[in-house]
């Protein structure tokens, strides 16, 4: 079990390199969007907010694990993810087609899903 301050300090990472992705990379918000860059094989990451429903969430992760992506389980709710985001809206999922200057992807190994909770 990881301590909190590590804790905090891993949630803080994953939040700027989110920040790097809205600045240099290319991205989709949304559900809809999200399944679309799974089906043509785009997607390089899918981040899932908490509080996303779980038929949405198990449908994410059945083509995520067709097209071979990974998938990150972000630790705050939507309202949290969009504010990750830079954006005024609620985000429950996000697909990142391309990292641009962030080393998210590095981080977090594709085809491998990695609960942070």
């Amino acid at each position: 079990m990881p301590t909190a301050s590590k804790q905090k300090k891993a949630i803080e990472s994953i939040n700027s390199r989110l920040a790097l992705v809205m600045k240099s990379g290319k991205y989709t918000l949304g559900y809809r969007s999200t399944l679309k860059t799974l089906r043509l094989g785009k997607a390089k990451l899918i981040i899932l907010a908490n509080n996303t429903p779980p038929l949405r969430k198990s449908e994410i992760e059945y083509y995520a694990m067709l097209a071979k992506t990974g998938v990150h389980y972000y630790s705050g709710d939507n309202n949290a993810l969009g504010t990750a985001c830079g954006k005024y809206f609620r985000v429950s999922t996000l697909s990142i087609i391309d990292p641009g200057d962030s080393d998210i992807i590095r981080t977090m190994p594709e085809g491998q899903a990695i609960k942070e909770t």
